[in-house]
């Protein structure tokens, strides 16, 4: 067995000289219990804590199991770093518009930049078969009181692998997204299944007097086959 405690550079009684990955940890812990001391995280812009309860770094994009960790990330020398090139950045940014007047911004531009969404939307959900055809239909009733008078809502579906609310995603099933604005974008989970697209299959409908927007389309049942003619949609795909 090698004898630490007499090696050269140690002291008696130390039990030798210590490793550079001890020294390194002591160090990052001393550091750590210093910005323990010093530095407030409720006013740290860059902390953010995830769903799983550890913690983010949204400047250099790291992961932390806790705040001492990230403390500790906060005094290394990629974080510095990433402080730094933000401070040259802005610095820049800022120089830039001292040279001269800013471009003038519209009336409408500065008013959809001060929107704040004011909640969901009502709505009515009916499920039926078509008169004629006999296809499973499902009708979306949604009421927009407050909405402007120059906004009509707009739709489009999602897959389940795009959204990010679910997880695992499930094939089975796939979603329709309403968004109007000023009110939060609203989605319904639907059978994934291959819709009819026909004339009088899909339609959409906007009552700019009542602010009511109602969607109703119909599955094409397994066994029949779609209409041939083209859909006529009233809304737009954004």
């Amino acid at each position: 067995m090698a004898d630490r405690q007499n090696r050269a550079g140690s002291k008696f009684g130390g039990g030798g000289v210590s490793s550079g990955q001890q020294s390194e940890r002591e160090r990052k812990d001393r550091l750590r219990e210093l910005a323990i001391e010093t530095v407030d995280l409720a006013k740290d812009p860059y902390l953010m804590r995830n769903h799983l309860g550890t913690y983010e770094c949204k400047l250099c994009l790291t992961l932390h199991t806790n705040e001492g960790n990230y403390l500790a990330h906060t005094q290394g020398k990629k974080h510095q770093a990433g402080l730094a090139r933000r401070a040259a950045m802005e610095k820049k940014l800022k120089g830039k518009s001292d040279v001269g007047p800013a471009l003038p911004v519209s009336a409408t531009a500065a008013k959809y930049i001060q929107r704040v969404k004011i909640g969901r939307p009502g709505y009515e959900i009916t499920k039926s078969r078509h008169y004629q055809t006999q296809q499973r239909c499902l009708s979306f009733q949604l009421h927009y009181p407050e909405i402007d008078s120059n906004i009509q809502p707009r739709h489009r579906f999602m897959s389940a692998y795009e959204q990010r609310v679910e997880s695992p995603p499930d094939r089975r099933y796939q979603y329709l997204l309403i968004a109007a604005e000023p009110y939060e974008t609203v989605a319904f989970k639907v059978p994934n299944e291959k819709i009819d697209r026909g004339e009088g299959m899909f339609v959409t409908n906007w009552d700019a007097d009542e602010k009511k927007f109602t969607l109703t389309f119909s599955f094409v049942d397994k066994g029949e086959k779609s209409s041939n003619q083209p859909a006529q949609l009233l809304a737009k795909y954004y």
